[in-house]
């Protein structure tokens, strides 16, 4: 999985042991799927995103989010 804002993708690691024992996991993104709505085009776009690219909408505003995710030829 990957957000489309920020780009965040599954992380990969070990699991330590208390015997130093080492196995392979995985961290995957805090994805979420949000609706927002988008005055200059008057409808709302549902997009699946980390908790993280909520808060980077909420800093910038959608409509910059969104001039971005279409110049790099992502849907939204």
């Amino acid at each position: 999985m990957e957000c489309p804002v920020t780009g965040i993708k599954t992380r990969f690691g070990n699991r330590v042991s208390h015997a130093n024992n080492k196995t392979r996991r995985t961290w995957e993104p805090n994805m979420q799927s949000k609706r927002f709505w988008v005055a200059t085009e008057n409808k709302y776009v549902r997009l699946r995103i980390s908790a993280q690219g909520i808060k980077m909408i909420d800093k910038v505003g959608i409509d910059a989010v969104l001039a971005d995710l279409r110049k790099r030829g992502v849907k939204a």
